[in-house]
């Protein structure tokens, strides 16, 4: 075939852009990570209806916008809000925990959904490895999770259920 008679992409239309994996997971939520996935979802809307809708230069970052405003809308369709246990006494989804290691260091975490948690801050994902191995215990019980470098031993000390 001739390469004249094949059509060349003149950057006009958008690159694929792949859509964001949703996790397999139940989608937990608190109070608090819903009022920020529907902020988000808002600035998302928001920056699209800024875009001008013909201007070529802004048809990849349109894409990109559309691409998280589905993720966004697919997130908090599927949230399933929780709140504090029904056993004050025992860890479980959106329990605050403050816990002591081996070293005798403390550390202070909330177990939040999926797409609020921010370890450096204190907030983990209830799917992940330590708040795993969190749930389900209580004060003074001692909380064994696998880690890369080897298996982790906490000691939990205060179990609280914030407000949000």
């Amino acid at each position: 075939m001739s390469r004249a008679h094949v059509r060349e992409v003149d950057g006009d239309a958008p690159e694929d852009v792949p859509e964001l994996p949703l996790s397999p997971h139940p989608n937990y939520v608190t109070a608090r990570g819903l009022a920020q996935l529907q902020a988000r979802r808002e600035t998302c809307e928001a920056a699209i209806a800024a875009l001008p809708q013909d201007a070529a230069d802004h048809r990849q970052r349109r894409a990109a916008l559309d691409r998280e405003l589905r993720w966004l809308q697919a997130r908090i369709a599927t949230a399933r809000p929780v709140g504090g246990s029904r056993n004050p006494q025992r860890i479980a989804f959106g329990a605050e925990v403050v816990v002591v290691d081996a070293d005798g260091r403390e550390f202070r975490y909330r177990i939040v959904g999926e797409d609020e948690a921010e370890p450096d801050a204190g907030r983990i994902s209830w799917t992940s490895p330590l708040a795993r191995a969190l749930i389900g215990q209580q004060v003074g019980d001692i909380a064994i999770w696998p880690r890369p470098a080897g298996d982790g031993e906490v000691e939990i000390l205060s179990i609280t259920y914030p407000i949000d």
